[in-house]
């Protein structure tokens, strides 16, 4: 169940910032399959935030998942799909050394159909295809709340 093209791993460089490409259906609505991402490698994580891990049983993937609350040894984590699974309510809490970073952006590429590029359909893509990815902070009350 890969969350991210393998491409995405974090290099050291001078601006810790990534790309990486969402597979799955485990962040609807708020990410979707086929998703570009732009990941702070390092950043730090808050409850809410929306974060790239390693797998806790398979650390050869890497996923996207939301830090839902901070417990004793790591993170909770969950998707924001209740019903795709692969999160914390499978594999426990993350360890701290296994979360990589904060997503901060995330842009959906174009899907033209061949000839199908007109400056409205540009203009209308530009507009909606980019967001920023911010911190849901009611994910960790509803946890607590259940």
């Amino acid at each position: 169940m890969p969350e991210l093209s393998q491409e995405s791993e974090p290099r050291r460089a001078v601006v810790p910032l990534g790309a990486a490409e969402v597979t799955g259906p485990s962040m609807v609505p708020t990410l979707y399959h086929g998703d570009r991402l732009v990941v702070h490698w390092g950043a730090r994580v808050r409850a809410g935030d929306v974060v790239v891990l390693r797998h806790p049983f398979q650390q050869d993937l890497l996923v996207v998942k939301r830090a839902a609350e901070r417990r004793e040894g790591g993170w909770w984590v969950l998707g924001d799909n209740a019903y795709a699974g692969g999160d914390s309510t499978d594999y426990g809490t993350v360890p701290e050394e296994l979360v990589l970073g904060k997503v901060r952006f995330r842009y959906r590429p174009p899907r033209f159909a061949s000839g199908q590029r007109s400056p409205f359909a540009l203009l209308r893509w530009a507009v909606s295809a980019a967001r920023p990815v911010l911190a849901d902070r009611s994910v960790s009350r509803r946890l607590r709340a259940r």
